[in-house]
């Protein structure tokens, strides 16, 4: 009986070793990059601008809490 279910087994370790190879694939490769932008953006314009508005913001943020309270 059991000299039958040796063959079996390794026929079927066999097969499922088989599927298992099968199952494995190598992914896609990924897509080129695009251009990428232009080097060394200059950001001293607009960030004096943003500080500016930021801080003409605050003092009239400070005027109106100030009025409110008096």
């Amino acid at each position: 009986m059991i000299q039958n279910k040796k063959p079996f087994a390794s026929i079927l370790f066999v097969l499922i070793s088989f599927v298992c190879s099968a199952q494995t694939q190598n992914p896609p490769p990924p897509p080129p990059a695009g251009p990428s932008g232009p080097v060394g953006l200059p950001i001293d314009g607009g960030l004096i601008i943003l500080f500016a508005a930021g801080f003409l913001y605050g003092i009239y943020k400070l005027y109106t809490n100030r009025r409110k309270v008096v």
